[in-house]
């Protein structure tokens, strides 16, 4: 069942990809969001040429070939790219067999519970206690993260006294509740920070410290995860599988992190999470955005032996100016008594939304044309 056609629809931050095989069967997955406009020609000038002729009903075969293929290009935007590629065929294989892609996987069922995650810095310790109980009762969250430090932000702050603030008033407002506190520090922290901080979240009752020290420096996550009695996290950035195998190996963290778009989709995240698996880590996949990949990632949760406690989902109203959750695909996720349910429709169970595409520059990669230069090399 050969790839046949390719196309995307792009927007500034997003690209969703659509995938045809020869049979007419189509599926839609999402390059990793940022940026969408590189990801795309990334998509038609290094995944497409690859993936065009070969057989879409072997999805795994044929994103390692097409990494086998571009070597010399092992980077994120490859892994950005085929991203796309990946969900837009585990789309088609679950409609082809009329399945949601967590049962293809072999989950259960596709009730996830997540966590309410706070993008923002900008919002006062008062103000995200107050976001955090009004959600709480709408939608049973009992998991919520917030943001302390700054981005990569050698040992800085929003404002001065912000973080130790931000810990103390989260956590003494749910203090004695059954609520999980969590907090991302996005790389700000050297070891000597790090730890004065993780002192404070484990007076707060804080259960997870997510990036303290600089993402690529490991020495200085392990140091910190080591020390702690806090379970340390990470893992977001990282799509290399080998560093995933030293990260696991070495204990860099207590609780993987991958994002199953940087990664390169569900069959690169399922090689994370076996690989994590072997380690005796759990697995909750880094989704920080209003796009797809919440939807993908409540899907492999779902069927993770080692899945952990949690599921991101994104708070804020609009992450992005050309996505939210309630009008780019539909239907839409919806959080009830802090989880969220599937459903049985096939493939992902939802669809893009046809105003957001036709609003999108379009392009396509098709075998026909490629047939007339050369075609791919089959898979072996």
């Amino acid at each position: 069942m050969r790839i046949v056609r390719l196309e995307t629809f792009t927007r500034p931050f997003v690209a969703i990809v659509r995938v045809t095989l020869e049979d007419g069967s189509q599926g839609f997955g999402q390059m990793s969001p940022y940026h969408a406009d590189i990801s795309t020609e990334v998509f038609h000038r290094l995944v497409a040429p690859k993936a065009l002729g070969q057989d879409g009903t072997r999805i795994e075969a044929v994103v390692e070939h097409v990494f086998s293929e571009q070597l010399k290009f092992p980077g994120t935007f490859l892994c950005r790219a085929i991203a796309g590629l990946d969900t837009a065929l585990w789309d088609a294989a679950g409609k082809r067999e009329e399945k949601p892609v967590w049962a293809l996987l072999g989950a259960g069922g596709g009730v996830v519970p997540v966590y309410a995650s706070s993008m923002s810095r900008e919002i006062t310790p008062d103000g995200e206690v107050e976001r955090f109980r009004r959600l709480g009762d709408a939608y049973g969250f009992r998991a919520f993260k917030f943001r302390i430090g700054q981005k990569n932000g050698r040992n800085g702050d929003a404002w001065e006294g912000r973080t130790p603030a931000m810990i103390r008033t989260v956590g003494e407002a749910f203090a004695g509740t059954r609520v999980k506190l969590l907090v991302d520090g996005n790389s700000c922290y050297d070891v000597e920070h790090a730890l004065r901080i993780g002192r404070m979240l484990e007076d707060a009752g804080i259960s997870q410290f997510e990036e303290p020290c600089p993402y690529w420096q490991y020495d200085d996550t392990r140091a910190v995860a080591r020390e702690l009695d806090i379970p340390v996290s990470g893992g977001e950035q990282d799509n290399y599988l080998p560093a995933w195998q030293y990260m696991v190996a070495t204990d860099v963290v207590d609780v993987c992190q991958p994002d199953l778009c940087y990664v390169g989709g569900v069959s690169r995240a399922l090689k994370v999470a076996k690989i994590a698996e072997g380690g005796n880590k759990p697995v909750m996949f880094h989704a920080a955005n209003s796009s797809l990949v919440t939807l993908f990632s409540l899907h492999v949760m779902a069927a993770l032996p080692n899945a952990g406690s949690h599921c991101e989902f994104n708070i804020e109203p609009n992450a992005f100016h050309d996505v939210s959750l309630d009008r780019f695909f539909s239907p839409p996720l919806a959080v009830d008594d802090g989880a969220v349910a599937l459903g049985d429709a096939p493939g992902w169970g939802v669809a893009p939304d046809d105003d957001w595409l036709a609003g999108a520059q379009w392009r396509e990669s098709a075998l026909a044309d490629m047939e007339t230069r050369h075609a791919g090399k089959a898979i072996s």
